[in-house]
């Protein structure tokens, strides 16, 4: 009997019957029409119908060069005519081998040499790479190896941590443990173990922050005698005193990305890690996003080779660095844990110890991710790259300027390569609307009508576009920002002064 014909059916229909969507409200995109994405090159991605946009969030912040870049495509084409992928478990590999020098090597560069970043020398050295699949994973298997080690040193027999509100670390059940957003993460309270948190360095909407609004960054203006980093003091303080100390501080180094792309103030990373070292807890620097150049330059007129991880900025090195996200260039799901030899070394033991980090995943080290991921760091390290990210860090600086005009404009960030846009009521209250309002959601659904695509955090429209958008493309990204604020949210009365 022949097969009867199937009629032929479109991606978005097939999409809306088979695919559940991550962090989407699928009543409302079942109502939609998809946009289809079918091809990408440098900062521009094309749909089924043939539109071009702009990609400014980098694909959910992990594309650094740009689609279809040549090197990383040839690495990868390469790979795939040797092996694609055969286990971690007993087995070894040379790219993902070659792949661990060059992570540790450049995890272990000399930290800034900014005088408010001086390294004190007591920094640990990381060593080891543990693999696994994507942040969540990483900051999962910090989480463990940083939980049996205070056990298994002495440190502490019933591991605590501390993390900052408004912390997101990933969706896996310890990396939910570690955050504080009410919206991602209290359904699953009954299913997690309890951390703790501590105020986190928010200027614009700091209640110890008793500046008027401006047309500025608000930690340019903030008036306040960093509350945040005594709470921090404190938290520590009174968990020692309680004979139990924290095993870890969990931080985004720089700026909380699901947060809001909330930067600290300069200093605080550096005086919040020494305050952990000073009650002998570790560091866990959740650099998912951060990591691989994205938050620039401490300075821009610093003409020595920028380092790729955020923590280096203020002279911080962390005992446990979570790295995902940007590591293959954004083309395979690949994720890294580095720790140190004195971590690694509380695994060690006889056989019949049972010391073993049992703990793994089936694709650790795949072959074809650590290509792609070699060939992103021959990019970082280039010439070419590195001018690249310094023009756009300028050219992002230069244009969201212009935003200030706009009265539903509350607050600008920018750290390097990241920037978040907070929308407002009006900005001489700092009102916030209300997320059922949808305001940053139908801010961005306008600057896609406008070819340019970014996906908001409540109200914040984030931009963080590839490290190869040009100055033009940085000006269309932030004029389609502009005018979708005008067109979809209201504008109180009175001039922007």
């Amino acid at each position: 009997m022949k097969p009867r014909p199937v009629k032929s059916r479109s991606v978005a229909d097939l999409d809306r019957q088979y695919v559940w969507h991550p962090f989407t409200q699928m009543r409302d995109w079942l109502q939609t029409e998809p946009t289809v994405i079918v091809s990408g090159r440098g900062a521009v991605v094309c749909d089924a119908n043939g539109r071009e946009y702009l990609d400014a969030n980098s694909s959910i912040w992990t594309n650094l060069h740009g689609h279809a870049h040549p090197r990383i495509n040839t690495a990868i084409t390469r790979q795939l005519g040797r092996i694609a992928h055969s286990s971690a478990l007993g087995l070894a590999n040379e790219p993902a081998a070659r792949l661990a020098e060059r992570l540790v090597c450049a995890a272990n560069e000399p930290l800034a040499p900014a005088s408010s970043a001086r390294p004190t020398g007591a920094e640990p050295r990381l060593a080891k790479v543990f693999y696994s699949d994507d942040g969540s994973t990483a900051m999962e298997v910090a989480l463990k190896l940083a939980y049996a080690h205070a056990i298994r040193s002495g440190q502490s027999r019933r591991p605590r941590f501390l993390s900052l509100s408004g912390a997101y670390h990933g969706d896996t059940v310890g990396a939910v443990a570690l955050g504080h957003i009410d919206l991602f993460h209290k359904a699953y309270s009954g299913l997690l173990f309890p951390t703790d948190q501590v105020m986190a360095p928010y200027c614009y909407r700091c209640p110890h922050n008793r500046a008027r609004p401006e047309r500025a960054d608000a930690r340019d203006y903030r008036k306040c005698r960093n509350e945040c980093v005594d709470a921090v003091e404190q938290k520590f303080a009174v968990q020692t005193k309680r004979g139990n100390p924290y095993s870890a501080l969990v931080v985004e180094p720089l700026v909380q990305g699901a947060a809001g792309i909330i930067p600290q103030p300069a200093g605080w990373l550096r005086r919040v890690a020494e305050i952990a070292r000073g009650h002998g807890a570790q560091l866990i620097a959740d650099e998912v996003m951060t990591g691989f150049g994205r938050t620039g330059e401490a300075a821009e007129e610093n003409a020595g080779r920028p380092g790729l991880f955020a923590s280096h900025q203020e002279g911080v090195q962390p005992d446990y660095l979570a790295l995902a996200k940007g590591l293959t260039g954004g083309y395979l799901p690949m994720a890294a844990t580095l720790t140190t030899e004195t971590v690694f070394n509380s695994f060690l033991g006889d056989y019949a110890e049972f010391k073993t980090f049992f703990h793994g995943h089936s694709f650790t080290g795949n072959q074809v991710g650590a290509a792609a991921a070699l060939a992103s760091l021959d990019l970082l390290a280039g010439a070419p790259s590195v001018r690249a990210r310094r023009a756009l860090q300028r050219n992002l600086r230069r244009e969201l300027a212009g935003l200030w005009a706009l009265p539903q404009v509350g607050d600008i960030r920018q750290i390097g390569l990241v920037a978040g846009v907070e929308l407002v009521k009006d900005w001489r209250t700092r009102a916030p609307f209300d997320l059922s309002e949808r305001a940053g959601i139908r801010v961005c659904a306008a600057m896609a009508r406008r070819g340019v695509l970014t996906r908001p955090i409540g109200n914040v429209v984030v931009v963080l576009p590839p490290y190869c958008t040009t100055a033009a493309q940085v000006r269309r990204i932030v004029g389609a920002l502009a005018e979708a604020i005008a067109e979809v949210l209201p504008s109180p009365a009175g001039p922007v002064q």
